[in-house]
């Protein structure tokens, strides 16, 4: 999906123009993925745009550089500041907000110490991620290709590098004339998909897998647990066996791109009877009402945008 680029980006506690937002060929993240990274979306709300969990993805960056040892001169609430500011430049909403921390041109080597750290928020409009009948469900398969294994690099931090895993199981995928890829963990268990957590219902139990099975702390995962709570809907951590995936009630991916997302299919085994579950539709129900302003906000997730008059970019 194509970028439709906007005026301004945020760029270490300052404005830039959208075309000046350049890197040296040498910096470090070109040559070995050194960068840390959140996407966040800001909904069109009836009382003006509102960013979804501000706080919470821009608490993950920072724990994300913190694991990958990269010192941000920012605070949580600064960054948080800087990226409601942006969309107030821009009058750009709803949009997608990419926040970027990495290192910079300094050191060729891989020690990354020495390089120097560079912070960047851009926003710009973007639509579904996976495809326009996402609402009606998608067409996915079990990848062949294994989510990184613990000890090798840290899941739970979101960062650029651990996206080349990703790629491979979009690529093989889509290739395939799939929407998605979920890949297993190093022991054979359902892991995530390529840029998405999973959730299974059977029996009316909701089930995901446990952050150990190599699963990203997913913002859109946690906001759907506490809806699940909520509704009185059984919840269930716990490892989940690929085959479980065939004989589910219903399946569904979660995530800032994906939102919440249907499942139609895996490997082309129809899941449950091949429409949106009653569980899932639920939890639809009340994630888009309240992110679309038609419910009230009771868990305080979304931050206003102030922008007076101006009127909100269709995408």
């Amino acid at each position: 999906m194509a970028i439709q680029k906007t005026e301004k980006i945020w760029h270490n506690g300052k404005f830039i123009n959208w075309d000046d937002a350049t890197l040296h060929v040498m910096s470090h993240v070109v040559h070995y993925g050194s960068s840390v990274f959140e996407g966040i979306r800001c909904y069109a709300l009836p009382s003006g745009p509102a960013i979804f969990r501000a706080n919470e993805h821009m608490q993950r960056l920072i724990d994300s550089a913190k694991i990958y040892r990269i010192d941000v001169d920012f605070t949580r609430d600064q960054l948080v500041r800087g990226m409601v500011e942006l969309v107030k430049v821009n009058g750009a909403w709803p949009c997608y907000i990419r926040p970027i921390i990495l290192r910079g041109y300094g050191e060729v080597g891989v020690n990354p110490l020495s390089s120097p750290v560079e912070v960047y928020i851009c926003n710009y409009p973007w639509g579904k991620y996976l495809g326009t009948d996402a609402s009606e469900g998608v067409d996915v398969c079990i990848s062949s290709w294994t989510r990184l294994a613990p000890n090798t690099l840290p899941a739970m931090a979101k960062a650029g590098a651990n996206y080349m895993n990703s790629q491979l199981i979009k690529m093989e995928a889509v290739l395939n004339g799939y929407a998605e890829g979920i890949a297993l963990d190093k022991n054979g268990y359902v892991s995530e998909g390529s840029g998405e957590n999973l959730f299974v219902i059977r029996n009316g139990v909701l089930q995901t897998a446990p952050l150990g099975n190599s699963v990203l702390p997913g913002i859109t995962r946690d906001s759907v647990l506490q809806i699940a709570r909520d509704l009185g809907i059984p919840i269930v951590e716990q490892v989940l066996p690929r085959e479980l995936l065939y004989i589910a009630d219903e399946v569904f991916f979660t995530g800032t791109a994906a939102e919440v997302t249907p499942i139609r299919s895996v490997d082309k085994i129809t899941v449950g009877k091949g429409k949106i579950g009653m569980v899932t539709k639920s939890i639809q129900q009340e994630f888009y009402g309240i992110v679309r302003g038609e419910k009230p906000d009771r868990y305080n997730w979304l931050t206003p945008v102030p922008v007076g008059s101006k009127q909100p970019v269709t995408v």
